[in-house]
């Protein structure tokens, strides 16, 4: 019987497996094809998602039992399939990998948390009959997980493969799709972070067009649909409830703010769930780019996401007009919320490679880059003083990753409303930055597990409108 919502998880044994070919070329074939497909990336990740995004030409959606409670991820899963035929999740690391022994908040938690069957990428590098006892420990190790399929990756000839699919199936009694070969050429190029973003990437039609083409060469995409579609059905009261939460009724109810969003090819890292729940709350979103344009538009409130500000660091320096302003609109009392790149474009410099380049200079420290992570991971915080954004007292749940670190500040003269009870933090254990209306974290939160960041920043954007509205 086919599932009311469709769904197949790409997992793997490890990171680099496979998993963000094998998804990329599954959303693009089918959706040339014709069906509508919806992608979400199970994790915090950024990059992978803006890939997916891509593919499927509409947002992708964030699921990470970390970040977001149970039934606000399913919630989340149903209200954004709409009216899709497939959704398509891509997992992360290993399947059975998290945070700890019991393989706490990992793949296959969320494969049973939204009841998905599971489609392995197995990579094959040097090995043949070995594949079927690492696949069999794969499916005795939890049996709750649905894993329904198996894709073999870097096969090296015709019997490499033959041995593979015939061990397979004698000993795991589990269909193989398909078995992609030794490519001779990486379609998706890599840096630091991981790959790299599709904003930046110099073929992104071509990379696209190259999964799909592999992926319709060598995979049973018609079998793997099956599996899709054959998804086990979410409870009655679950279901029913699809649509419902995509109406974002209090927010138009409520008077409208203009929230500005610097996005740009330095700040492309949000979460398409941040900007909902903004204006589910009445916001009206305004995107501004930071090397552009000459001046901070008409708005009540800012918001600068994660990116790339190193590899943008001359335009930003640059563009002095559009740091004086932002530094006026601060001075008057401006909210404003960065995150990580947000959070280095607010410092006075970067310093890379032997240069300065003059940031915006809100906060008086300066970052430089370095080649290995200085922090990397899921973030807990404790609000250890009050800010414009939050009260005092509460935890929320985010993750960091940057390769970024303060080599110079004026600690006397910093203020921080967070203390890491988990992570690094920028200072001492210590993030969120504080001045005046502006809070700037390492710290990147997500909106559906932390209500508090949309609610404190839409307050703050209200004040702000109304400061002025009575002058």
């Amino acid at each position: 019987m086919k599932s009311r919502y469709p769904r197949l998880i790409i997992a793997g044994l490890k990171g680099g497996a496979g998993k963000t070919t094998v998804s990329l070329g599954l959303i693009s074939a089918w959706s040339e094809s014709g069906l509508s497909v919806v992608p979400y990336k199970k994790g915090p990740d950024y990059i992978d998602a803006g890939w997916l995004s891509s593919a499927a030409e509409r947002p992708c959606y964030n699921l990470d039992p970390f970040l977001i409670r149970k039934e606000k991820i399913l919630d989340s899963f149903i209200g954004h399939f709409g009216n899709a035929d497939c959704a398509v999740i891509e997992g992360n690391r290993g399947l059975y990998d998290g945070m700890d022994a019991a393989g706490t908040y990992s793949t296959a938690e969320l494969a049973k948390m939204l009841k998905a069957p599971v489609l392995l990428v197995l990579d094959c590098t040097k090995v043949t009959r070995t594949a079927a006892a690492i696949l069999m420990g794969m499916q005795k190790f939890d049996k709750k997980v649905d894993l329904k399929g198996v894709v073999l990756n870097q096969i090296a000839g015709a019997r490499h493969e033959k041995v593979i699919r015939e061990s397979i199936e004698k000993y795991c009694k589990i269909p193989v799709l398909g078995a992609i070969p030794k490519l001779g050429k990486d379609f998706l190029s890599e840096r630091h972070m991981g790959l790299t973003p599709f904003q930046e990437h110099p073929g992104v039609k071509e990379a696209l067009k190259a999964a799909r083409e592999i992926i319709a060469e060598y995979l049973d995409l018609d079998g793997i649909l099956k599996i899709a579609r054959g998804a086990k059905s979410f409870d009655s009261g679950r279901e029913g409830k699809a649509g419902k939460q995509r109406e974002p009724a209090l927010g138009r109810q409520m008077s409208s703010v203009r929230v500005g969003i610097i996005r740009d090819s330095a700040f492309q890292f949000y979460y398409p769930e941040n900007f909902e729940e903004l204006e589910k709350r009445g916001a009206e979103l305004v995107e501004i780019s930071a090397m552009k344009e000459k001046k901070l538009p008409d708005i009540d409130a800012l918001y600068i996401g994660g990116g790339f500000p190193e590899t943008n660091a001359i335009s930003l320096a640059r563009n002095t007009s559009f740091k004086r302003s932002l530094r006026r609109a601060v001075e008057e009392g401006l909210p404003v919320y960065a995150e990580c790149g947000g959070l280095m474009y607010l410092g006075e410099a970067l310093r890379l490679g032997g240069k300065k380049y003059s940031m915006a200079g809100i906060f008086p420290i300066e970052f430089c880059l370095e080649k290995k992570p200085q922090a990397h991971g899921y973030t807990i915080v404790e609000t250890a003083a009050a800010s414009p954004y939050y009260p005092e007292g509460i935890l929320l749940k985010g993750h960091e990753f940057h390769y970024s670190r303060v080599i110079s500040n004026e600690r006397a003269g910093l203020s921080f409303s967070f203390r890491m009870k988990r992570g690094h933090g920028i200072i001492d254990k210590k993030d969120g930055l504080c001045y005046k209306n502006v809070l700037a974290t390492y710290t990147h939160l997500h909106a559906l597990g932390a209500p508090e960041w949309a609610d404190g920043l839409i307050k703050q954007a209200r004040s702000y409108k109304e400061r002025f509205l009575r002058c």
